[in-house]
């Protein structure tokens, strides 16, 4: 604004000395601050997360102060942190930048028992223990509102440290044939059925990590150019496509047909395209039964996790949960197997065409 009074002020008096003076020492200023913007414009681009190395920094032998445990933070540490902040001392530059880890499960399809074990095995989600769950929450298994009750509970009280991602069994084809809907209406109503279905076209399509990983339900798209805008620009609220819209792709698979014979599949050359464009590191997604509970394919930059061991109680697959920690989100894999559960059989409530397939 000065600058521009100035400016105005010398057309207006030409011979003013000490308005010429003022011009052009603010024109300094102005012209040195743009170049600090020009020469800052790189750096900003990157993280200050992404120069450091915190695996490799050592905490010394004569340090006697707090510590994460297992890179967590729990209410111990959160003690002695006080404590020692208390006594003026100063915590360890390791400790200080170790960021916290995420647990990212696949599809849990109504195995409520076995949701239940995650949390057994791996702590209840908590601001320390964040999670994020892929999709596919119910159908198949006869829990499934058990399940998805849980979920959402988790999703109230931690809003921000408790993630549900969309997937292709929040949807309404697939909660009629495939035992949902028949599961709420058995045991509550129709119109809660519905409202489940309006809560599920809100659910986000896919998540962001630290600007590194692209987590998702089902896979890579149909065609090249899609940008993470792209993504966000997409209207969910709504039930999917039959097919081919980047929305049905985020929740079932992309490119050739699949061997399920719905939607399609994506190779490595699609996923390195992705990744370059929207300058990632590696996907995560689901949708498929692993017999390892995961999968790491396209030269570690596919991931592929699956929650429900046991799936169906009949493909005798483990399930598994992904850890990821640190600056470069490095994946740590983490398998579990079924646990038993009250004697109600898989597709007990779907469709009776559905029922019969099962057989």
């Amino acid at each position: 604004i000065a600058f521009s009074r100035f400016h105005s002020s010398i057309r207006v008096r030409p011979n003013d000395k000490d308005a010429k003076m003022k011009y052009q020492e603010c024109n300094k200023i102005v012209k040195q601050k743009a170049f600090e913007r020009a020469i800052a414009s790189d750096e900003l681009k990157r993280s200050v997360v992404d120069s450091l190395d915190i695996e490799n920094m050592t905490i010394e032998d004569d340090y006697a102060g707090p510590k994460l445990e297992d890179g967590k933070v729990t209410l111990k540490f959160m003690k002695d942190l006080m404590a020692w902040f208390k006594d003026q001392k100063k915590l360890h530059r390791k400790c200080a930048y170790q960021t916290e880890e995420i647990t990212i499960c696949g599809d849990t399809h109504g195995q409520y028992y076995d949701l239940l074990n995650i949390f057994e095995l791996n702590g209840l989600p908590s601001i320390t223990n964040p999670y994020l769950f892929n999709g596919d929450f119910v159908d198949r298994g006869s829990f499934s509102v058990e399940v998805i009750l849980t979920l959402f509970g988790f999703k109230l009280l931690y809003p921000e440290h408790f993630h549900l991602l969309r997937g292709n069994h929040e949807t309404d084809n697939m909660n009629q044939m495939y035992g949902f809907e028949g599961e709420v209406k058995a045991k509550y109503t129709a119109q809660m059925f519905q409202l489940f279905s309006e809560v599920f076209q809100w659910l986000p399509l896919a998540q962001c990590i630290n600007s590194k990983v692209l987590v998702m339900h089902g896979g890579l798209f149909s065609e090249d150019g899609v940008t993470l805008d792209d993504i966000r620009k997409i209207d969910r609220n709504r039930q999917p496509p039959d097919s081919g819209k980047t929305m049905c792709v985020l929740l079932q698979d992309g490119r050739s047909v699949s061997k399920r014979g719905v939607s399609c599949q994506f190779g490595p050359d699609v996923t390195e395209r992705f990744l370059e464009q929207n300058k990632l590191q590696y996907i995560v997604r689901s949708h498929e039964v692993k017999a390892e509970g995961y999968e790491v394919t396209h030269s570690g930059k596919c991931i592929t996790v699956f929650s429900a061991p046991n799936y169906c109680d009949q493909m005798g697959n483990k399930g598994a949960y992904i850890h990821l920690r640190g600056s470069d989100l490095k994946p740590e894999f983490h398998q579990f197997t079924a646990v038993p559960h009250p004697d109600v059989k898989p597709m007990a409530y779907a469709n009776s065409l559905m029922q019969l397939g099962m057989m």
